[in-house]
């Protein structure tokens, strides 16, 4: 049955989304928008971000300085070879490492940002929730658990990004497709816990723990990565990732009340999943 679409502070949302790529990308957008209309919140958001690539650059500069020394310890089997194959496997063995401590710094950069703006962004969430009318989700656990909490499921989601990290630097040996294919499943595994850090804050609140909400993301695949792989992509640029940290935040509170059916109220929340699940089936 046709819906009428619903207005917003963000334009009318119902019925232009959508449920696949296109949706994912739309929420970050508008997450973008909504921090620079409200610039209070804009200032606030950037805060944690500072700190936290301060941080960052210092290590992936001490890394970047490091990374041939590393190499060349970890690799003593070939002090022997004749050139050029010493070169080639050395310096190909550099640019990787470097390229995994990216990979680590993209998605380690969320958790530790969250953790540390947690007060924030938690606070920015709730705000976007107000301008989308309705009543606030409150967790109704003290600050002190709600951190815990976050920090908790953030160390658990590294775990699972080390082991995919591994994965991939094993096939970025893989002729072609490891120069290829590997880099794009790369963004997409940024692209897919970026997103799940994110959300997490406006989901937490709704008393979803970590297994239900990658059991969301899960059902909603093309949204998610439709958030969260341009969001990867841009986090590769220097300072990019601090100034869209606070709209990232606003972008993934409107995509978590989505994925909850909270979009519309007067949205059928059997119908809206469907025509996604079975395109990404």
């Amino acid at each position: 049955m046709h819906q009428t679409p619903r207005a917003t502070p963000f334009g009318r949302t119902t019925g232009i989304c959508g449920h696949g790529l296109g949706a994912g990308l739309g929420f970050l957008v508008k997450g973008q928008r909504w921090v620079l209309g409200h610039g209070k919140w804009f200032g606030i958001g950037l805060l944690p971000g500072l700190i936290t690539l301060v941080l960052y650059a210092g290590a992936l500069v001490g890394l970047g300085y490091g990374a041939d020394d590393l190499v060349a310890w970890s690799t003593p089997f070939a002090d022997d070879w004749s050139s050029p194959w010493l070169g080639l496997l050395r310096n190909t063995l550099t640019v990787l490492v470097f390229v995994l401590g990216l990979f680590l710094a993209v998605i380690t950069f969320t958790a530790v940002t969250l953790l540390v703006g947690q007060p924030f962004y938690e606070s920015l969430s709730e705000e976007v929730e107000r301008t989308e009318g309705g009543t606030v989700p409150e967790s109704g656990l003290p600050l002190w658990r709600e951190l815990w909490i976050s920090a908790r499921d953030s160390v658990r989601i590294l775990v699972r990004v080390g082991l995919y990290a591994i994965l991939l630097f094993a096939l970025g040996f893989v002729p072609v497709a490891g120069q290829t294919v590997v880099p794009v499943l790369g963004f997409c595994v940024t692209g897919y816990f970026l997103a799940e850090e994110l959300t997490a804050v406006a989901l937490q609140r709704r008393g979803m723990v970590l297994k239900d909400r990658l059991a969301l993301l899960r059902g909603h695949r093309l949204r998610t990565l439709g958030f969260g792989v341009p969001l990867g992509l841009a986090f590769m640029l220097p300072f990019v990732a601090v100034f869209l940290m606070p709209g990232a935040v606003a972008g993934a509170t409107l995509l978590a009340r989505s994925l909850v059916g909270e979009e519309d109220p007067d949205e059928d929340p059997d119908g809206a999943g469907k025509g996604e699940t079975a395109a990404e089936g």
